[in-house]
């Protein structure tokens, strides 16, 4: 590189642009590549990717204990739980809610017609779409088969969410739970079935089970420790009755 001849005559301005075209250079060679420089890391400990559903989840996909709830969106016993389930998953991200549909012969159609459009809304917006359709549909039916009000529309209705309705992809999900819980011996909404990642046991709750009653059936499960359950019989745990639920 041939300096000018003003920079010849006065040499520190000949050192101060040598000076400024290598920091230039520097900066370039460190700036992030286009492809890579919207892609943050994850923050340390923050929460693991929730994976694809169905089965939809709601809390921690990393926690250690999931509640597998079988739930019927006419039955009114659901209706009052779920609030309550929910806050005490938020007040205990150790356990985890997996949703499983068990529609009621004595609540059809409105208890299918409601599982559809909830599993359609999973389908099309994921895990927190599911669970909004959810609590929609728990606020507005009627209940006990009655279902909503024909007046009454889902607000977030989307062609692709029409699109999965009026095909037989959410009916499959919803007989394979169904068939599920026939297999597990449960008949009836709300049950439960607690699963303890880290052992690999199971326990069976029936009805709604208040917060005390779920933080014993969580000290019953890892009291087991790391020793891998046979998978033969899940145990089972009387029923208890819906309360105040954050305990």
């Amino acid at each position: 590189m041939r300096m000018p001849s003003f920079a010849l005559r006065h040499p520190w301005i000949g050192l101060l642009i040598v000076a400024t075209i290598a920091v230039a250079s520097w900066m370039l060679l460190r700036a992030p590549h286009p492809a890579t420089e919207s892609m943050p890391l994850a923050a340390a400990g923050s929460e693991a990717p929730q994976p694809a559903g169905p089965p939809w989840l709601y809390g921690r996909a990393d926690a250690r204990f999931t509640l597998i709830g079988y739930a019927d969106l006419e039955c009114p016993h659901c209706r009052a739980y779920f609030p309550a389930l929910k806050r005490w998953i938020d007040a205990h991200p150790e356990v985890n809610w997996q949703w499983h549909h068990l529609p009621l012969s004595m609540h059809e159609p409105a208890a299918r017609a409601g599982a559809r459009l909830a599993e359609c809304a999973g389908e099309t917006g994921g895990h927190a779409t599911f669970w909004q359709a959810v609590a929609w549909l728990y606020s507005n039916t009627r209940g006990d088969g009655q279902g909503v009000p024909a007046s009454l529309h889902y607000p977030e209705l989307t062609p692709a969410m029409q699109g999965c309705l009026e095909s037989d992809r959410p009916d499959a999900v919803i007989r394979a739970q169904t068939v599920e819980a026939a297999e597990q011996g449960i008949a009836t909404t709300p049950a439960l079935q607690l699963r303890d990642r880290e052992t690999g046991k199971t326990l069976l709750l029936h009805g709604p089970v208040e917060g005390d009653a779920l933080l014993s059936a969580i000290d019953l499960l890892a009291a087991g420790g790391t020793t891998v359950a046979e998978p033969a019989h899940s145990a089972d745990m009387p029923t208890g009755v819906a309360g105040d639920m954050p305990r």
